[in-house]
């Protein structure tokens, strides 16, 4: 059945922290050569970041009660061979959990008070202030200490309706949906709001996360979950409960949270569990498989996803099948089927993206290093030339050779003047790039959208002011391309200008795509508009809950925006970059052409020494070219092709 999860997760861990390694060794590889320009480095730099804090989220979602956290224990914690997330009859995980590890937090379980709710801030400015947190120290090599920890995430508090009401939880126009009322006419909610868990578990050392949500009510009422978490999933896994199917509120959540309209359904698998229940002893094995297969088509009819995207499994089972070792209930539990999918599907195409990045990185890297060698390349042929054309002449040549280099020299840090004002026009229009899409135009289309929401009463005009904003939002993006390619034809005409006067080879970067940013907004935009329906017209009428819903919308687009900006400047560092090599290289240029004029003029078999020289050097230059070409390669191989790490020579 090939690896698991787990083993496929280690070997993606393995390759991720190779890579880095031969990229550090590249990257002084390159010092050493004299390779490594500002364009280069920031490319080296993006990679080394892009690889060490790649995360690969796995988000587990259901209604109440269908094993979820079993599930979670069943694939990443049977190890400790006990249960660590909490996983009894009933309600367990009340708030939205994330399980990951940062090596600069010492192992704890941090709490989001649930009143946290009443205050408009998102919860990525939460994150910021730690103290705001309840905090729980963990004893990682306690598997009890940590499992009672870890009880917390399911406390409760009980409360009037009105604060239920204004916490999110209680919704006057849908009584069907609310929690029951006690007793005392008290309701019960979540203490906490938010839990992260940071622990040095293997998996999550290694760039795993594992979000564990709660069911419908609570999804609902949290914004960011739906908005930000649960979309940037690279999988999701949603869990329903084997003897019932799709019910009414599982196709609820299907429908208002897992599947917005567009998004593709490749990275959505779905667990039919607790199949344990349907093992009959009064049934034939084969009629309680034939049993369980009707369910798995008929619930993959009702979501709308191929067969072989719902998987069958007892979580329970498979639990106690790895703790106490037994090889037969494990197959049983059919959970080596969730694995393989899960280390096929989402573990196949994380790795396939990655490293679809990792080699356009890459070969533009090795483009704008290889560049470099060949501006010295060019110049050691004209000095080639220059000298063999020397041969024979008299000193009166030679002297005029050197007054033509030293005119040329001077002519040439005359233009210095004239690229500064090239480039003072560049950084013009590219500072109009930089205010499109920086905070402060963000923050001013937020802030419009809000005061629209804030308006009292009921918000039927709510879809128009989304719409009017995504495409303020688009105009802006539209805008920035337009500027960056008139930055990108004025740099194509100063380029070749300065390539004929000159005898450079400047070639204008690659221009940054900022269209596919407008499909990222497009997409937030479809994820947005389950908060535009009738249904959620009552909550909308609601400050707080306007609020919340734009200040999660704020943060997921400002990673889009950050994102689109990342890449503009990286397109002009590669521009700047590529044209301060050219400048550094031609000065150099000079000085080794005056130093070899003034060689031939005290010996006279300087000329004929200073050509071997230079073409030793213009073979020093094919090796190095040898070297990049096998070094960046390498990087770019499969882990098995990469098993034994290239030699850097010090050439």
């Amino acid at each position: 059945m090939g690896a698991s999860f787990n083993e496929q997760f280690d070997q993606h861990a393995a390759w991720r922290r190779e890579f880095a390694l031969r990229l550090k060794l590249l990257a002084e590889w390159l010092r050493d050569h004299e390779l490594l320009d500002a364009a280069v480095e920031e490319r080296l730099r993006r990679l080394e970041v892009q690889m060490r804090s790649d995360k690969v989220m796995v988000a587990f979602v259901a209604e109440f009660s269908r094993g979820k956290s079993e599930l979670i224990n069943a694939i990443f914690f049977a190890g400790y061979k006990r249960r660590i997330m909490p996983a009894s009859a009933g309600r367990t995980t009340m708030c939205p959990t994330e399980l990951g590890y940062d090596a600069e937090v010492p192992p704890c379980l941090r709490l989001l008070p649930i009143e946290t709710r009443l205050r408009p801030q998102p919860l990525m400015e939460w994150r910021l202030a730690p103290e705001k947190w309840t905090r729980v120290d963990l004893d990682v090599n306690d598997p009890a200490q940590l499992a009672q920890a870890f009880e917390k995430v399911a406390e409760v508090r009980h409360v009037s309706k009105d604060e239920a009401r204004a916490l999110g939880f209680w919704h006057d126009e849908a009584p069907d949906d609310n929690p029951m009322v006690g007793a005392d006419g008290r309701v019960e909610v979540p203490r906490w709001r938010h839990a992260l868990i940071n622990i040095a578990h293997p998996l999550l050392r290694q760039g795993l996360v594992i979000l564990d949500t709660p069911g419908l009510n609570a999804i609902g009422a949290e914004p960011e979950l739906t908005v930000n978490l649960i979309p940037q999933a690279h999988a999701v896994v949603f869990i329903l409960a084997a003897d019932t199917g799709v019910t009414k509120s599982d196709l609820a959540i299907w429908r208002e949270h897992l599947l917005p309209e567009g998004e593709d359904t490749h990275a959505r698998l779905v667990v039919l569990n607790k199949i344990d229940t349907m093992w009959d002893a009064l049934s034939t094995p084969q009629q309680v498989q034939a049993q369980i297969e009707r369910q798995r088509v008929t619930s993959a009819g009702i979501l709308g996803l191929p067969h072989n995207q719902v998987i069958p499994v007892s979580a329970q089972k498979a639990l106690v099948a790895k703790v106490e070792d037994d090889a037969a209930l494990l197959a049983a539990s059919q959970l080596p089927v969730l694995e393989h999918a899960l280390s096929d599907g989402v573990m196949g195409q994380r790795q396939r993206i990655l490293r679809a990045a990792v080699a356009a990185g890459i070969a533009e890297l090795r483009t704008e290093a290889g560049r470099a060698l060949n501006i010295r390349r060019r110049d050691l042929a004209e000095q080639t030339l220059e000298l063999k054309g020397l041969r024979g002449k008299n000193a009166s040549v030679i002297r005029h050779m050197r007054s033509r280099i030293e005119q040329e020299q001077r002519e040439f840090d005359v233009s210095g003047a004239r690229i500064h004002a090239v480039r003072s026009v560049h950084l013009k229009l590219l500072r109009e790039v930089f205010d499109l899409l920086g905070t402060a135009s963000l923050k001013d289309q937020m802030g419009q959208l809000t005061d629209e929401l804030r308006q009292p009463g009921i918000k039927l005009g709510v879809k128009r002011a989304y719409a009017r904003t995504f495409e303020h939002l688009r105009e802006a993006l539209r805008k920035a391309q337009s500027t960056s390619d008139e930055i990108q034809s004025m740099l194509t005409g100063t380029f070749r200008q300065l390539n004929a006067e000159y005898g450079f080879s400047l070639q204008p970067p690659k221009e940054p795509d900022l269209a596919r940013y407008q499909r990222d907004l497009d997409l937030v935009e479809r994820g947005h508009q389950q908060y535009l329906g009738m249904g959620h017209a009552l909550r909308l009428a609601q400050p707080e809950f306007a609020d919340r819903l734009v200040r999660a919308l704020s943060t997921r687009l400002r990673a889009v925006y950050e994102s689109a900006l990342a890449e503009v400047e990286l397109w002009n560092k590669a521009a700047a970059a590529q044209l301060d090599a050219q400048l550094r290289e031609r000065r150099r240029n000079f000085s080794r052409r005056l130093e070899a004029i003034e060689r031939i003029q005290q010996a006279a078999t300087g000329l004929d020494d200073r050509i071997g020289e230079i073409e030793s050097q213009d073979d020093a230059l094919d090796a190095l070219d040898a070297k990049l070409l096998e070094l960046t390669e390498h990087l770019v191989a499969t882990p098995a092709q990469a098993a034994e790490p290239p030699r850097l020579q010090r050439a």
